[in-house]
């Protein structure tokens, strides 16, 4: 059995809102054809895909006291799932989720993230010297963690989600970490800014680009690339990235060849945006290899 992995940051308890089109922006009224509120955020997709997969999974997020947080508690429960919460006065993090029927979003923080002074990472470490790899999230409380992961020289993978190749928020994520992943959404030369990270001494970098499939570059020069794989249906495009990831993690890990692990990660996104969870039901190993 494999060493656990970790993942840090990332829980929310979300109102997601189907609409035909996205609204324009002028005054209206809109009906819906479909809402519920759902489990959300990069941290908890990471980890319920992961765990779909059979890895033991350690996640460590902030829920406020209150029934969102019990809520979100309820909603992570799984057997290859360690949850360990530190508990805020701010509520837990939740976001309104505008999705239209060809898959965009309008993504509202209507409460965001909390953002502690001060951490008791103890608990955590205690446990990470017997795991393999962290997932660090890019939340701000998140940044605290990167020190001492890379004291004890544990290898960090991040997600710089929608990053527009300069933003310095994320520069302390881009220097802990030795694999990233990102999306072009905000990268009009995606290819320009992948090489620019493997310049920084990453191991690899991987780039989402919707529909339109994914991208790869090694340190060695290596350049991949992977169409996406149809869906059998399209349900809630929410957290198809983080599943993304998950399912080239899950390959990685196994030795798999990176086109391999690649294609695994395009099979586990389009079994999430047939579902309405951020994981799918079906989903199983073996549809991976």
């Amino acid at each position: 059995m494999s060493k656990p992995i970790i993942v840090i940051g990332g829980a929310s308890w979300d109102t997601i809102i189907h609409l035909p089109t996205l609204p324009a922006p002028e005054p209206q009224t809109i009906w819906p054809d479909a809402s519920y509120r759902t489990l959300g955020s990069t941290g908890a997709g990471k980890s319920l895909n992961l765990a779909a997969l059979g890895h033991q999974v350690i996640f460590h997020t902030l829920l406020g006291q209150d029934a969102e947080g019990r809520q979100v508690r309820d909603a992570l429960a799984h057997p290859e799932l360690q949850l360990l919460v530190t508990e805020t006065t701010t509520p837990t993090e939740q976001h309104v989720n505008l999705m239209s029927a060809d898959g965009k979003r309008i993504s509202l923080f209507v409460q965001p993230p909390a953002e502690p002074s001060g951490l008791d990472w103890a608990p955590l470490q205690q446990l990470a010297e017997g795991c393999q790899l962290a997932v660090v999230n890019i939340l701000s409380y998140t940044r605290s963690a990167l020190p001492w992961l890379q004291t004890i020289n544990l290898p960090i993978w991040t997600d710089l989600h929608d990053y527009d190749g300069t933003n310095p928020y994320h520069q302390p994520f881009i220097d802990a970490a030795s694999i990233i992943f990102l999306s072009s959404d905000n990268l009009p030369d995606y290819r320009q800014t992948m090489v620019q990270l493997v310049n920084q001494g990453k191991e690899l970098v991987v780039c989402t680009h919707g529909a339109e499939g994914a991208t790869l570059l090694t340190a060695a020069g290596e350049w991949l690339e992977q169409v996406a794989v149809p869906a059998s249906q399209v349900l809630d495009t929410n957290g198809a990235g983080d599943a993304f990831f998950s399912g080239f993690l899950y390959r990685y890990i196994e030795g798999a060849a990176l086109q391999d692990c690649l294609q695994a990660a395009a099979v586990c996104g389009a079994l999430c945006v047939a579902s309405q969870s951020l994981v799918s039901s079906d989903l199983q190993p073996e549809q991976l290899v």
